[in-house]
């Protein structure tokens, strides 16, 4: 299965045109979240995603609300909206955990949760899936500018007790289009300009 994966678009409508070109030549596109800036800005760039008909999931970012993005991605009939919760494409299972994990310092506007909120968020996940996350699993693709980690521990125990076959997120801009193995699964950071990957299921 090919997959589309992208993150980070925060109103950029340059780079929601050239998802639309790209998601052509795949299965399945994926976007982990902040596609507005600071919750202004999600209609416009849901409009243009829209065009997309291959099978989507989404998850909010830290800058936008579940609710937001169910709302302004009513028009994208192919995209279906996770945030603690699963579906299935072509056998293949999918779980999606938004918003920023840990909390993070950037104070109200932002939509975050704490570890134990994500880890009951994350309990559903079926094993050898893909994992869609705003958030990178700890000490794996989350390296700020000075080199601090700032993934989530909850997502990291995750990935080491469910496997899954990839785990799409983005977050730490630092780390976009950046890829780690963590023990089976393919972690990548994904950012704004798109990273197509393909995974054998078989």
């Amino acid at each position: 299965m090919k997959f589309l994966c992208f993150s980070d678009l925060h109103r950029n409508a340059e780079a929601a045109r050239n998802l639309v070109r790209l998601a052509d030549e795949v299965d399945v596109v994926i976007g982990a979240g902040d596609f507005a800036n600071r919750h202004e800005g999600l209609a416009d760039t849901l409009e243009i995603l829209a065009e997309i008909e291959k099978p989507a999931i989404l998850v909010p970012g830290n800058g936008e609300t579940v609710e937001e993005l169910r709302s302004a991605s009513e028009g994208w009939k192919s995209a279906t909206v996770l945030h603690g919760a699963g579906c299935e494409i072509g056998g293949v299972p999918f779980w999606g955990v938004g918003g920023g994990i840990p909390v993070t310092p950037f104070g109200d506007w932002s939509y975050d949760f704490d570890e134990t909120q994500a880890t009951e968020m994350l309990s559903g996940c079926d094993e050898a899936g893909v994992l869609v996350v705003h958030s990178p699993p700890l000490d794996t693709v989350d390296r700020d500018s000075g080199r601090r980690v700032r993934g989530s521990q909850s997502i990291r125990d995750c990935v080491l007790t469910k496997h899954p076959r990839l785990v799409v997120c983005g977050h730490i801009h630092d780390d976009w289009e950046k890829q780690v193995t963590l023990e089976q699964s393919l972690v990548l950071n994904a950012g704004p300009r798109g990273v197509v990957v393909e995974i054998d299921f078989g």
